[in-house]
């Protein structure tokens, strides 16, 4: 069962700085339903404008994007950015606990909203794995797939990440503590990079994730739905991706070997992993070509 999508006017967190918040005062709230599954997306620009889909990582929201919605929007987008099921404003699908639970939801969403042109799609991280199932199960929701930082190709560095746990820290300022060292650790390269905005999202973000044992991102489960996509595929990553340490040329060579129908390469130079983040402007000129036709 499906419903008719409901759009409401879209409050956002208070930590925003003004002129970011100011920049994405024209949002709206749009939430569409599946199955009794309700997913909150997040649109800005006209329906009619080309439809650009961002997917947020891991333990995420639409507050991963926080930096690059209004410039996508100001170069004449459409843009969808849903909190995917399990992270953010959206449920938790009943039984799903990672990455292929979630194609068929998300799919249900994008048909209730109807785009009226040409979609494309880009996924960081576990976006990223999220978007490539999607359009290896429903390969007309897009035309076109930018992966950014995605796991899943079998790739990933030997060495295991040495993040930690926060939920059982007794106070606030013990729990950021580990939130920064994560932080560190895993999504930015540079200690300036973490300023209080970072901080302000990654808080918010852990808090709403309610799918905390995913494991497939170490597994090749990207790797082998690329010769499914009849989309383009094009690559963007930080220079400096924790997940990929040295060995982004091999990843570069698996995706342009996979893909049916490549795209294009970028390497954002001293990014790290959240590369839309840490190197906002630098990513956005490297989107900006993946999407030409």
């Amino acid at each position: 069962m499906t419903s008719t999508p409901i759009f409401s006017p879209m409050a956002l967190p208070d930590f925003l700085p003004k002129d970011l918040a100011l920049s994405l005062a024209d949002g709206q709230r749009v939430v569409t339903s599946s199955d009794g599954v309700q997913l909150v997306w997040h649109s800005w620009g006209d329906a009619d404008r080309p439809t650009l889909v961002l997917l947020h990582g891991g333990s995420g929201s639409w507050m991963h994007w926080v930096r690059n919605i209004a410039p996508l929007q100001a170069a004449g987008w459409r843009v969808l950015v849903p909190d995917l099921p399990g992270f953010g404003d959206s449920d938790l699908p009943p039984g799903c606990s990672d990455v292929p639970d979630l194609p068929a939801h998300l799919h249900a969403g994008l048909q209730q909203l109807a785009p009226q042109s040409p979609v494309q799609i880009v996924g960081f991280s576990f976006g990223g794995m999220t978007g490539a199932l999607w359009l290896a199960e429903y390969p007309e929701d897009a035309q076109a797939l930018v992966l950014v930082g995605a796991p899943g190709l079998g790739l990933t560095v030997p060495e295991r990440i040495p993040l930690k746990g926060w939920r059982h820290l007794p106070t606030p300022e013990a729990q950021d503590a580990v939130h920064r060292h994560n932080l560190m650790a895993l999504m930015l390269q540079h200690p300036e990079s973490l300023d209080a905005l970072a901080l302000d999202v990654h808080r918010a973000n852990v808090q709403r994730d309610r799918m905390p044992r995913r494991r497939l991102s170490s597994t090749p489960i990207v790797a082998e739905a690329l010769p499914r996509i009849q989309a383009r595929i094009s690559a963007i990553y930080g220079e400096h991706d924790a997940l990929y340490t040295q060995r982004l040329p091999e990843v570069r060579e698996a995706l342009a070997r996979l893909a049916p129908n490549w795209g294009q390469w970028h390497t954002v130079p001293g990014a790290g992993h959240w590369v839309i983040y840490e190197a906002a402007e630098a990513f956005h000129q490297a989107l900006l070509q993946t999407l030409k036709p």
